[in-house]
């Protein structure tokens, strides 16, 4: 987890491409800008095709295209420009092209290499093959590996074992960018650093806990990724999983990279497997359909990819999961993700259990439950919910009041550091701690693989629901069987 490091070299592989574009670029530029990227830092991005114009022109267009832009500062970006340079470069055959890589690289021998490898994971093998074969996998070199990482447990070990054949474990990154936010920083903070939490953190007093992270858009622009993926592989696999292995894992022995993977992949060994008639109850799979956004119409899934036959690919999933430990044994993890839905948020909600007795008869039928609330997007939150007396009211009414744990900046001139930043700069200095180890991986594939070949073998379609909604009624179904709500749906304001 570090903020300040030396100056380094950072290869960006598919550097024009929409992930640099939209995040890598503009979080470097955002920390170069606030003078966390040090000068003397060099970003190559490897392009098939080149660029047309100079680098400055370029960044200046992309960079207003962001929310918020950034690259107004004219003089921050064209020192910033000067760093960068795009590079033409096959991915599959070597030749002066990667000769010329390999001699801007041994240039600056003294800077770690970070290979960030924003492309395809068809393309991972043959660039880390072409990585090794010019050297450029030495002891100063890292590589980040960018999701999807497979499209099942065995393609998965397939990669993990061609890129092993270059890299070492300690010289590989796979990158969650969820794991880099600063409100998961201070899940763990707060979990580790107060008895408080940790005393109160178990199935003894914990009801149920539900991780949700909605979209509101849908998939036009990503049909060569998305038909035939999926939400169950795009979101659960890697993003949901994760955040539950982080609210779920045992304190573990120091805050460092071995310590904390060792305690996540006790996690996921112990989710108890989904099998048959299991995954009939516990797992919605569905689809967007024509409907409505904010008043206007929009299509429905099919239509945005301009399909001709129907398509069996989610959009939504929603799965009440159990791990099978001391600590969570009755606990349900409630796990959702959609497209097309009313609002954009990733959020996890610990609800703890009512009180066993009401000593007040006015306050029988007014008690909510407590709720610690982790909220990661679209900005940074933490709150605690908890009941107090009215003192507006007659009588001994209660309300539910939120009290907000946000930190403040300690000044005008804090700088935040956002997640694919913070994640690239724990690259640069070595630290795994936030990045995901090849075994998780694996075992994370092992039990979304049971629910993809459930759904296979039974050839049943997505349900399917109209874009806007919060999903088919059966992932609402699946609370109220339990006698719980989504979240969302208890309405989210509270008196202040």
């Amino acid at each position: 987890m570090s903020d300040m490091v030396e100056a380094f070299d950072l290869v960006i592989f598919g550097g024009t491409g929409d992930l640099s574009r939209r995040k890598l670029l503009p979080a470097l530029f955002s920390g170069f800008a606030a003078g966390v990227v040090p000068e003397g830092s060099r970003i190559l991005l490897t392009s098939r095709s080149g660029l047309e114009g100079p680098v400055d022109a370029w960044l200046k267009q992309i960079f207003a295209e962001t929310e918020p832009a950034c690259g107004q500062d004219e003089k921050a970006l064209s020192d910033f420009a000067a760093m960068v340079q795009v590079i033409e470069l096959g991915l599959v055959e070597g030749g002066k092209d990667w000769d010329n890589l390999t001699a801007i690289l041994n240039a600056e021998p003294e800077h770690p290499i970070v290979h960030f490898l924003a492309i395809p994971p068809a393309l991972f093998t043959s660039t880390c093959d072409l990585l090794g074969q010019y050297g450029l996998n030495g002891e100063r070199a890292r590589v980040v590996l960018e999701k999807p990482l497979g499209h099942s447990l065995k393609s998965a070990r397939a990669i993990n074992e061609d890129v092993g054949r270059t890299f070492g474990e300690e010289q590989t990154f796979r990158i969650d960018h969820y794991l880099g936010k600063e409100a998961v920083q201070n899940l763990l903070a707060l979990r580790f650093s107060n008895i408080l939490f940790e005393e109160l953190w178990s199935g003894r007093t914990i009801d149920h806990i539900q991780i949700t992270i909605a979209e509101n858009q849908g998939v036009k622009g990503r049909a060569g990724f998305y038909e035939g993926t999926g939400a169950l592989r795009d979101m659960v696999q890697n993003h949901l999983l994760q955040l539950l292995c982080l609210v779920a894992m045992e304190p573990p022995a120091r805050l460092e990279a071995d310590s904390i993977r060792e305690e996540k992949l006790k996690v996921l060994k112990s989710l108890k497997p989904l099998d048959g008639q299991e995954i009939e109850r516990n797992v919605v799979r569905a689809q967007y359909v024509a409907g409505a956004m904010q008043g206007e119409a929009v299509g429905g899934y099919a239509e945005d990819l301009n399909l001709e036959e129907p398509s069996n690919t989610e959009t939504f999933v929603a799965i009440k999961a159990h791990i099978e430990n001391w600590r969570w044994a009755g606990v349900p993890f409630y796990l959702r993700t959609g497209k097309r839905l009313p609002d954009r948020f990733a959020e996890i909600v610990i609800q703890f259990k009512n009180v066993p007795h009401s000593p007040h008869p006015a306050w029988g039928t007014n008690l909510s439950p407590n709720r610690f609330i982790i909220r990661l997007q679209p900005e940074d939150h933490l709150a605690l919910r908890m009941m107090v007396k009215n003192h507006s009211a007659k009588g001994e009414a209660l309300r539910e009041v939120e009290m907000n744990l946000d930190v403040v900046d300690a000044g005008a001139d804090a700088v935040r550091i956002g997640p694919y930043l913070r994640l690239i700069l724990d690259t640069v200095a070595g630290d795994q701690s936030l990045f995901v180890h090849r075994d998780e991986v694996e075992h994370a594939w092992r039990w979304v693989d049971r629910i993809i070949d459930h759904w296979q073998d039974s050839g049943e379609p997505p349900l399917p629901y109209p874009a806007g909604t919060w999903g088919p009624y059966e992932a609402h179904d699946l609370m109220t069987h339990d006698k719980r709500q989504w979240f969302h749906e208890m309405g989210k304001r509270v008196q202040k």
